[in-house]
């Protein structure tokens, strides 16, 4: 379990993001035509999960459209934004926003992602919802970087994930 903070209060997740250098656990998620999508379909590409609570906050909306412009300069490179939203909501989102560098998926269903990957929050005023997290997988899908934002309305250090790419 890991120690986040809500406006300086402590909240728990329900366990620890997967290590660097272990296998990223697969998933199954939604996208916004609900066809699912799995991190096998991303095999031989590195992905950056840009995980996050809602696309309808400021802090998560940002760091979506700070990935989305940086996401240009990468090489076989997806950038994936997972959030336990709507597919309908995250569509709507990258509508408005005109998104087309990344990827949302949905983990509305059964929040089974935010639970394998350790970051669904426990206790709080966002319970059930996935904490703020970077996860960066190589082409094998071996976790490269990874980064459990200590403070939900902070946003993740996007430097630190994308020079791992380098």
């Amino acid at each position: 379990m890991a120690t986040i903070t809500i406006g300086g209060n402590e909240i728990s997740t329900s366990g620890t993001l997967p290590e660097v250098g272990s296998q990223a656990p697969d998933f199954k998620l939604k996208k916004a035509d609900l066809s699912e999508a799995s991190l096998s379909d991303y095999k031989g590409k590195r992905v950056i999960l840009n995980i996050f609570p809602s696309v309808d906050t400021d802090v998560c909306a940002t760091s979506v459209k700070n990935f989305n412009k940086r996401a240009t300069e990468l090489d076989n490179t997806a950038v994936l934004c997972i959030s336990r939203d709507t597919p309908f909501a995250q569509k709507r989102f990258a509508s408005d926003e005109g998104l087309e560098n990344v990827v949302n998926l949905s983990d509305v269903i059964d929040g089974s992602f935010g639970k394998d990957y350790g970051l669904t929050m426990t206790s709080g005023p966002l319970a059930g919802f996935h904490s703020r997290a970077v996860v960066v997988l190589n082409e094998e899908g071996k976790v490269i970087y990874n980064e459990q934002v200590p403070e939900i309305a902070d946003e993740p250090n996007y430097l630190a994930a994308l020079k791992t790419l380098l």
